[in-house]
């Protein structure tokens, strides 16, 4: 066990010099985690949750599991946790809080402490519980897979075995360890699932842990060719556009397209039942938009565009006088003065310095402003001019305008006004430029 221990682990990515959070819960998978890593000479602190949900046992869990780091010398960090009421506040389920609560506390340690890896007891077993319940509840490839063997930071290097082979391996080595009670109810849905479900299929198939890791080896090669055919797709259909993403819709015609797209989109919340009529309202008239929790997606002419929901920009006072400033994604950097000269450039705007404020607004543009575009003495709503100038739906919201003493003196990054503009008399200019950052 410790060897195939040691290769797994080193194929993730870990070697001895790296420093590795145990989260060691004192059931038997953790302790198990916690010897291995102990035998093997890694370098490791352990951290121990107590979720406060079971009185005195879980007390004595926090005990059980401190002493054993003072047996074997390695750092032990403890944290208490009020579970049921952080669930209740914010409408979780325990399990949900609970995961909530020690990865926060987590992270903590490993930024504390430089860590590089968080190790939790998982295996192969607990991969397939996963499996069934995420297939229970309608899961996709990715939720078939079960649990990965790594995350980012979080690595699982009890993944190559099962629970029969663990708890087999903590007789073998005499390594003591607590049960929790709670692991006896079929209250929670995957004891359900271990106690009911495993034992029935296990009736059809005795090697069902063999199979269930032959089919995650199956989904993972057909995931990677997947994975290709969506890259390939978005290299014909697809373009990053500042924060915001072009979709041409001419990508979208064909139901496996839709799928394209829908792996293209839950990156930025949008859910798979989005997707139809997504394509339906791409045949009909532009405008509509779709929302997720944190992106928009605006059904243009030729396109689909999706970008950020704006947050309320905070106006900025701009100061006559050279400088830097900042409005969420975008920076202005003002030159004053400089000599009169034109730049042909839509970012860029030179505007008469006598004509302008000694502190200008800078902000989001909003329904009802107004100017006189450069070359008309007839002012125009700037909706109107937006339509104009075919801005896209989805980017029309992230239009800013200069303004000074309340008059409109620059749609930033698409026209000046033309009250504002140099003439033959103009002695000293600012220069405006505009910059996404």
């Amino acid at each position: 066990m410790k060897e195939k221990l040691r290769e797994y682990v080193q194929s993730l990515g870990v070697t001895t010099d790296d420093k590795i959070l145990l989260a060691v819960s004192g059931g038997v998978d953790s302790m198990v985690m916690a010897h291995l890593f102990s035998q093997l000479k890694y370098s490791v602190v352990i951290a121990h949750v107590n979720f406060r949900l079971r009185g005195a046992e879980s007390d004595a869990d926090q005990q059980f599991v401190e002493q054993w780091c003072k047996q074997n010398r390695v750092p032990f960090f403890t944290a208490h946790f009020e579970t049921n009421n952080y669930a209740t506040t914010r409408g979780l389920s325990i399990q949900m809080a609970a995961r909530e609560l020690r990865y926060q506390w987590f992270n903590e340690l490993v930024s504390e402490h430089q860590l590089k890896f968080i190790a939790t007891a998982h295996h192969i077993n607990d991969s397939l519980e996963t499996s069934l319940l995420n297939l229970a509840r309608g899961a996709g490839l990715e939720g078939l897979l079960g649990i990965a063997p790594q995350s980012g930071n979080r690595i699982r290097p009890l993944m190559f075995a099962t629970r029969a082979q663990v708890e087999a391996y903590a007789a073998e080595n005499e390594i003591a360890w607590r049960e929790d009670s709670s692991n006896q109810t079929d209250a929670y849905q995957r004891n359900l699932i271990r106690h009911r479900v495993i034992p029935e299929l296990k009736k059809i198939n005795p090697a069902l842990e063999s199979a269930f890791v032959s089919m995650s080896e199956k989904i993972r090669h057909d995931l990677d060719l997947l994975t290709e055919d969506v890259k390939a797709w978005q290299a014909h259909y697809v373009m990053p556009k500042g924060e915001s993403l072009v979709i041409q819709k001419a990508g979208i015609v064909s139901s496996l397209d839709l799928q394209r797209l829908w792996r293209t989109l839950r990156n930025y919340g949008f859910n798979r039942e989005q997707m139809e009529a997504i394509r339906n309202a791409s045949s009909g008239q532009p405008g509509k938009v779709f929302y997720s929790a944190t992106h928009c997606l605006a059904v243009d002419r030729e396109t689909l565009i999706v970008s950020r929901l704006a947050e309320a920009l905070q106006a900025v006072s701009i100061p006559l006088a050279s400088g830097k400033y900042r409005l969420g994604s975008l920076e202005m950097n003002v030159e004053a003065p400089v000599s009169p000269e034109l730049v042909r450039d839509a970012s860029v705007a030179v505007l008469d310095m006598e004509k302008l404020a000694p502190a200008l607004i800078w902000r989001g543009w909003q329904a009802g402003d107004y100017f006189f575009p450069l070359g008309m003495t007839q002012r125009k709503k700037i909706s109107d001019f937006l339509v104009d100038e075919k801005v896209p739906v989805g980017f029309k919201n992230q239009v800013t305008v200069l303004e000074s003493n309340g008059e409109i003196v620059w749609v930033a990054g698409y026209r000046i006004d033309n009250r504002f503009k140099l003439t033959k008399i103009t002695r000293e200019a600012a220069l405006f430029r505009l910059t996404q950052l």
